[in-house]
C-alpha cells in the first residue's frame, strides 16, 4: 500500500525483470492480472495496483469533478513509488487510465499497452454516432435501472461486453464485488464519457502502442480501440482469437504472449518527458 496524500493506493510486486504495471478495470483489482502474471512467469517484475474506489485504493473522484486525470495521477504515483519508467498495461476502463498516463507525459513509459478501452469519447471524438450510440443506450439503461432499485443492474453491462449470461456465469464473490462497486463504476462511466483525447494529441504519442481486442468483443468496443490504434502513429492493433472482453481471464496466456512481444519489441530507452 502506497500511503498517498490523496488517500492511500494498491501496490503489489513479484518476480524480476523488465517492470511492468498492469492496471485493471472497474470492478475489479490487482488480482484480476494473476492469471496474466503466472503465464508471463517470474522473469519480469510484475507491479499491480487497483483504481481509485477499489481494493484499498480510496476513492479521489466526486461527481462533480469525475476527471481521468485524478485516476491518472493515482497510476502515476504507482509509477514513481517502483522506482523507474515501466512497460505499462491497461484493461478496459484502466486501458483508459493507462492512455491517459502516457499522453499526460507526467512519469516514464517505456510501452503502452491497451486491452480493450471503452473510450466512447473516441468514437464521438471521430463521429462513429452508431457505436457511440450503443454504449450510451448500455449506459443510461443500466444507470436509470440502478438507481430504480435493482441492485444487480450492472449484470447488463457486463453482458453488453461478454454476450448475454456473462455476469450469470461467474462466481458469486465476482457478482457481490461488482454489485457492491457499482456507484464507483457508474462513476467510471462518468469519468470516460468525459474524456477526450484529441487525434492531435494521439497523434504525438512517441512511445511504443499496442491495442488488442477480442475476436467475438462487442463491435462498438472493438471500433473504440480501432481508432486509438489509427490515431497513434506505429501503433500496432491485434485481435485474440475467441476472447470477449473479459480475456485477461478466459485467455491469460494469450495476452500474456502479447504483451511479452510487444516488451520485446519496445526494449529501447524511454523517451524523454515532453514536460
Amino acid at each position: 500500500m502506497i500511503e498517498d496524500a490523496l488517500g492511500p493506493v494498491d501496490y503489489d510486486e513479484s518476480g524480476r525483470g523488465p517492470a511492468i504495471l498492469f492496471v485493471p478495470g472497474s470492478c475489479s483489482t490487482g488480482a484480476a492480472w494473476k492469471p496474466v502474471i503466472a503465464a508471463l512467469g517470474a522473469s519480469y517484475r510484475s507491479i499491480t495496483t487497483s483504481l481509485p474506489g477499489y481494493g484499498g485504493s480510496a476513492e479521489r473522484r466526486t461527481e462533480a469533478d469525475p476527471s481521468i486525470g485524478v485516476i491518472a495521477a493515482a497510476v502515476e504515483t504507482v509509477i514513481r513509488h517502483a522506482g523507474g519508467a515501466v512497460h505499462l498495461v491497461g484493461h478496459s476502463f484502466g486501458g483508459d487510465v493507462a492512455l491517459a498516463v502516457a499522453l499526460r507525459g507526467q512519469v516514464r513509459v517505456r510501452s503502452l499497452t491497451i486491452l480493450e478501452a471503452p473510450a466512447p469519447a473516441m468514437l464521438s471524438a471521430f463521429e462513429r454516432w452508431a457505436e457511440y450510440d450503443q454504449f450510451r443506450a448500455m449506459t443510461s439503461a443500466y444507470v436509470q435501472e440502478y438507481r430504480s432499485g435493482n441492485a444487480e443492474a450492472i449484470a447488463a453491462m457486463v453482458d453488453f461486453y461478454g454476450g448475454a449470461g456473462t455476469f450469470a456465469s461467474w462466481p458469486s464473490a465476482v457478482r457481490r464485488y461488482a454489485v457492491k462497486t457499482t456507484p464507483t463504476n457508474i462513476l467510471d462511466w462518468q469519468s470516460a464519457y468525459a474524456c477526450e483525447h484529441s487525434a492531435a494529441a494521439l497523434a504525438e504519442l512517441n512511445l511504443p502502442v499496442l491495442v488488442a481486442v477480442g475476436e467475438n468483443s462487442h463491435s462498438a468496443v472493438v471500433e473504440a480501440n480501432s481508432l486509438i490504434a489509427k490515431a497513434i502513429p506505429g501503433a500496432r492493433f491485434a485481435t485474440i482469437k475467441g476472447a470477449t472482453h473479459f480475456m485477461i481471464a478466459t485467455h491469460a496466456r494469450a495476452v500474456a504472449d502479447l504483451i511479452a512481444q510487444h516488451i520485446g519489441l519496445s526494449d529501447q530507452p524511454p523517451p524523454r518527458l515532453s514536460r
